[in-house]
């Protein structure tokens, strides 16, 4: 007879911590607001720290509530920032396919996000966002941007935060990614849990 595993009840709503990261001005705040509030977000002001916005949605029959960290892409900031990487439960890395150089910066943020919340999985959460899709002065070939993220095996998606192309698919691929990490550390925990149980009656050794 199977174990039934109270922590997969797919009823009970599941909180996930995902964390938007990349250089200034890739337009995070952009695709944040245009998730939650299906709107463009046109002020430019520079996020300083990070602000936090939440999302309810459904996964595989599964509540999620996403609590998703918008965070200030400023070289000056990184240490602060990096400060705010701690119980993550996903990552989205994004650039801007005009900026050539916020696309040169991807392994450094990548590398210090997954050095900062000591992960040595090789396949934490994560997805790559290449946007502003809309503008036709494009410096990022898609094919480079793809070879970096298949070498590295993360799923990579062309967006636009303006024109919402694939906005949500990739936020919910990433939820899907997190939701089941989650899933798998809860069902290993359970495992070792029974594991760790002691016996009642004391185990004697022969000879």
């Amino acid at each position: 007879m199977p174990q039934h595993v109270p922590f997969m009840n797919s009823n009970k709503k599941v909180d996930l911590k995902i964390i938007i990261i990349g250089a200034l001005g890739v337009g995070k705040t952009s695709l944040l607001h245009q998730y939650v509030h299906k709107t463009f977000y046109e002020d430019y002001r520079t996020t300083l720290g990070a602000s936090i916005l939440t999302k309810v949605i459904m996964v595989d029959n599964t509540p999620l509530k996403l609590q998703i960290w918008d965070t200030g892409g400023q070289e000056r900031f990184r240490s602060m920032v990096s400060t705010f990487y701690k119980g993550s439960d996903g990552c989205m890395l994004a650039f801007d396919v005009t900026d050539m150089e916020s696309f040169e910066s991807m392994d450094d943020w990548r590398k210090d996000f997954l050095d900062k919340v000591l992960s040595q999985e090789k396949d934490f959460p994560m997805v790559v966002l290449g946007n502003k899709i809309d503008i036709s002065d494009r410096q990022v070939p898609q094919e480079a941007a793809s070879a970096w993220c298949k070498e590295k095996d993360i799923s990579y998606f062309e967006v636009s935060a303006k024109n919402d192309i694939n906005v949500a698919q990739a936020f919910e691929t990433l939820a899907r990614q997190a939701l089941a990490r989650h899933q798998g550390i809860l069902e290993n925990y359970l495992t070792e849990s029974i594991k760790l149980t002691p016996d009642n009656q004391p185990r004697t050794k022969c000879c």
